[in-house]
């Protein structure tokens, strides 16, 4: 079996790789050890937001009466539909990508692929039997998986990691929640909304510790106001899971603290798949613990290409896919622009949502910049008023010198939709004067974009 382009790994990155390839007019293949679209379908982006979605409704029912809806009986959360109802959502999507598969002529060949020279992948199924097929180019696209501390030993039970707390059987009294990165903020809001007493442990000074300060400071305070107990500059020592409940010893700023829960879930990262597939046999080069690409994803072996979480970058599935489609896109004789990394968003969908783009302010300055701060507050929004809730704001950071957008911060409702309109604005190279003059609609969540830019310029309207 020949084809142009093999591709192991069916994710974010791989499996749109394979669909532009196959719009290029090239033969492709993929190959896959378990469903269709990764561990971003199946296990990570969209069967999370699936449970989010839930906890939110959850959260309006208990919130009912505050829109003037009244609500007979007890609402409870019941942790088993949900999780059955994320599923439901994943499966559906993955033969979502099935179906893009068999429409876009991409044949899926089933096993663990592993490079062994020549252009050859070794595709060895769930029953050891081996096939090889053949491409003029491969492209790595294996993913990452949950990273494991050495104090923090993964069991699938009492300490465990993302794919066991999205399907949990039973909804769990107490959880101590280490990490408070995407992955970790999101599951400790969830369980925290549906009842679970949860305490978030992060090592860095604030939560989301990539994001700007005044983000990570106003989500701090909306968890404790959820009743979550949050501790940073704290690190989880070491955990005593030989009774009912686990021991967690927690190294605080004032001391080392037991903290008993029923579950340790580590969130603390993830660590790229990078073994078993043949790179040290085909003498594939690595750079930090990841794959060394250039900027079209060739490695160091003719050939052979990488992209996605098993490359330096940020770990998001959005910027797997635009980094497949660049590979492919050189791969077929194209002249793609590299992927600009420093205009990645970045999206949290925790309640209050965090989304980013560029530099934090604190950055900035470090950068040699001279800024202008334009902040709206949600509070003086009045679609966030109508809908509720007001926790938020809108912050963005502009070069004084020339009014170049250089980054952009948004805590609250709407904020993962919000940030689009800067990233675009940010390709175009907009201005802080040309966002202040282009008309949003009203009422909307986007009016607080227009605002804030107004505010860096002493033009805000309403506050």
């Amino acid at each position: 079996m020949e084809f142009d382009v093999i591709i192991i790994g069916s994710g974010p990155g791989g499996y749109v790789a394979a669909i532009r390839a196959s719009q290029l007019g090239l033969k492709v293949a993929v190959v896959e050890k378990e469903n269709p679209g990764g561990v971003c379908l199946n296990w990570g982006c969209i069967p999370t937001k699936s449970l989010l979605k839930s906890a939110q409704v959850f959260d309006y029912a208990n919130q009912a009466e505050k829109y003037g809806v009244s609500i007979s009986g007890e609402v409870k959360p019941d942790l088993e539909s949900m999780v059955k109802r994320s599923r439901d959502v994943a499966a559906g999507m993955s033969k979502g990508v099935q179906y893009l598969f068999k429409k876009n002529k991409i044949e899926v060949l089933t096993g663990l692929g592993k490079l062994v020279g020549n252009g050859q992948v070794e595709i060895t199924g769930k029953d050891k039997e081996s096939k090889v097929v053949k491409a003029k180019h491969i492209i790595l696209a294996t993913g990452a998986r949950s990273k494991e501390l050495p104090n923090l030993k993964q069991d699938g039970k009492k300490i465990i990691g993302y794919r066991e707390a999205m399907t949990l059987e039973k909804q769990p009294k107490s959880m101590i929640v280490v990490g408070s990165g995407a992955i970790g903020s999101e599951f400790a809001h969830f369980y925290n909304t549906i009842g679970t007493r949860v305490t978030l442990v992060e090592f860095m000074p604030e939560l989301v510790p990539n994001e700007d300060v005044e983000v990570s400071k106003a989500l701090a305070r909306s968890f404790k106001k959820a009743k979550m107990k949050v501790l940073v500059n704290s690190s989880v020592e070491k955990v005593d899971k030989s009774g009912k409940m686990c021991k967690a010893t927690v190294k605080t700023p004032k001391g080392e603290e037991e903290i008993e829960a029923e579950i340790v879930f580590s969130a603390v990262g993830v660590t790229p798949n990078i073994e078993g597939i043949g790179l040290e046999e085909v003498g594939v080069e690595l750079e930090k613990g990841k794959v060394k690409v250039d900027e079209f994803y060739r490695t160091t072996v003719p050939g052979v290409y990488a992209i996605g979480d098993i490359v330096g970058g940020p770990a998001l599935a959005h910027v797997a896919s635009a980094e497949g489609i660049v590979c492919v896109e050189k791969i077929a004789g194209l002249d793609p622009q590299p992927v600009d990394y420093n205009n990645i968003p970045g999206c949290t969908y925790t309640h209050p949502e965090i989304s980013s783009v560029g530099l934090t302010e604190a950055k900035a300055k470090d950068a040699g910049y001279e800024v202008k701060i334009g902040k709206f507050p949600y509070t003086a929004s009045g679609k966030a008023s109508a809908s509720g809730n007001k926790d938020g704001f809108v912050k963005l950071v502009f070069d004084a010198k020339y009014g170049e957008l250089l980054g952009a911060h948004i805590i609250g409702d709407n904020a993962t939709e919000l940030i689009s309109e800067l990233v675009v604005g940010r390709k175009l190279e907009i201005t802080g004067h040309e966002l202040v003059k282009t008309i949003h609609p009203h009422p909307t969540m986007s009016e607080a974009v227009m605002e804030a830019a107004a505010a860096a310029y002493d033009e805000v309207i309403h506050l």
